[in-house]
């Protein structure tokens, strides 16, 4: 019996709650037909308010400290930031299975093997939580200093709880809660977004290249290198059916896709291209240091403003996620007290690298290696929703008993781990990060091709070897 069979009682016990100002009730479990209402377009703010930030910045920045002039970086920007597209892409399969992306992800992995790999992507997210905090709080520290505040380690330790409160209480209010105020956040940001380019453009020069800027086989392993870095956004990003699950059934996908592709893609882009073209202008080795010598000290404060609004925006989205993930891990807790030990151990691990160590940069440097196990993640999950029609059975993804449709054998779907190993061994082979460069980069002079054989090589394993799968977990709902 299908979900749609089912109908909208034969979920967990009683009626969910998902109003704004009041906590989602529901975490990983079905959402019923009656629970369900939203239109596509509001998914495009939820995407927008995840992508106006800082981050945006600086890897745009990123692009010409890698030597890169300015057509070239715009360019590379341009492409890296179309991998928006297969993560919106994921967003689709929301309404379909009515679950979020870590529960649909049972139909590829199985029961007990999509725990394990719930819980190493779990891991990763905390990361960059703990990294999107650090980055808030500098700003927020940055800010106070500009304006002549003595920012004593008590008031940072109260800057870094304020903006960890912040983030934990929108995230534990949930999904209805975070779809409202992410309209405001968005527009606020932008805005200010809009300002740093007025002040950005007239000093543009498209014809500018960097001193020292790589030629012939270096220049081709530099503009790889900056695709993979444009890339691993969009390619970290997993949550797209943990916000439109809640859509009704019949929403068409093509407008699910519409919508969430034109709020990651755009914001990403602008703010990417505000990077690449202060790059032209300063050193964007350091953009918060950097950006107070081509704007007024008013503008300034917007931006480090910009910083610490955008950035906890996007670390509530991240958080949120973040729970949802460690139910499908296996933590037998509500979604609200999964965020909030989540965001305990963030916030541990931010202020250890803030206050005690040079943890920070320690992971900087690692985080960019996530791409190696994401990417051919997204690959298999863009396949499944290929081959599969995009007919997902949420009561069945939600049954964990042997035996099940998802058992597949001892609860391990084997074709998608060959599929997913393989694929991560590529990346790893094809990879440059600061702490580990795979023998195929560095042969090709660095050229990271590890965004693009990843994945790819996951897909094709994914697709030849789906024949081999047990009927039941192959079957179109």
């Amino acid at each position: 019996m299908t979900a749609h069979e089912a109908g909208a009682g034969a979920t967990v016990p009683g009626a969910g709650r998902n109003e704004f100002g009041h906590i989602e009730s529901r975490g990983i479990d079905f959402i019923p037909d009656h629970e369900r209402r939203g239109r596509p377009r509001e998914l495009f703010t939820v995407w927008a308010a995840s992508n106006v930030n800082y981050l945006s910045i600086v890897v745009g920045g990123a692009l010409t400290t890698l030597g890169l002039g300015a057509r070239q970086g715009l360019t590379v920007l341009a492409l890296g930031c179309t991998f928006w597209v297969l993560a919106a892409f994921l967003a689709v399969s929301g309404p379909s299975a009515g679950t979020p992306s870590y529960i649909i992800t049972r139909s590829m992995f199985g029961i007990r093997g999509n725990r394990l790999l719930a819980g190493l992507t779990w891991l990763l997210y905390v990361m960059f939580e703990a990294l999107n905090l650090s980055i808030a709080a500098l700003a927020a520290f940055a800010l106070l200093k500009f304006l002549g505040v003595t920012v004593a380690l008590s008031v940072r330790l109260a800057i870094v709880v304020v903006l960890a409160v912040v983030t934990l209480g929108i995230s534990v209010y949930g999904h209805r809660t975070i779809v409202r105020l992410s309209t405001g956040f968005a527009l606020v940001v932008t805005a200010i977004g809009g300002m740093l380019l007025f002040f950005i453009v007239p000093r543009l020069n498209l014809q500018f290249v960097p001193p020292g800027a790589p030629h012939g086989a270096k220049l081709l392993g530099a503009l790889f290198v900056g695709f993979t870095v444009i890339a691993s956004g969009p390619l970290s990003w997993f949550g797209g059916a943990d916000y439109a699950r809640y859509l009704p059934r019949a929403t068409p996908a093509r407008s699910i896709l519409l919508w969430s592709t034109l709020g990651a893609v755009v914001p990403a882009f602008i703010f990417g291209v505000i990077g690449v073209m202060a790059g032209t202008i300063v050193d964007m080795t350091d953009p918060q240091a950097s950006f107070i010598a081509i704007l007024p000290h008013w503008a300034y404060l917007l931006f480090l403003a910009v910083i610490v609004v955008g950035t906890t925006t996007s670390n509530i989205m991240t958080t949120y996620s973040s729970g949802l993930i460690l139910q499908a891990a296996g933590m037998t807790a509500s979604r609200s007290k999964t965020v909030l030990f989540d965001g305990v151990i963030a916030v541990a691990i931010a202020s250890y690298a803030l206050f005690i160590s040079s943890f920070f940069t320690t992971l900087m440097n690692f985080l960019p290696l996530s791409v190696a196990l994401f990417a051919p993640t997204m690959a298999i999950y863009v396949c499944d929703i290929l081959l599969r029609r995009n007919r997902y059975d949420g009561l069945a993804l939600n049954d964990e008993s042997p035996g099940g449709p998802y058992w597949y054998s001892g609860g391990v779907n084997r074709p998608a781990f060959v599929a997913q190993g393989l694929g991560t061994i590529v990346a790893l082979l094809c990879i440059n990060t600061p702490v580990f460069v795979g023998p195929v980069s560095a042969a090709l002079a660095g050229a990271d091709l590890s965004a693009l054989a990843g994945p790819g090589v996951a897909a094709a394993v994914y697709v030849c070897l789906w024949p081999r799968m047990a009927p039941a977990g192959r079957k179109r709902p």
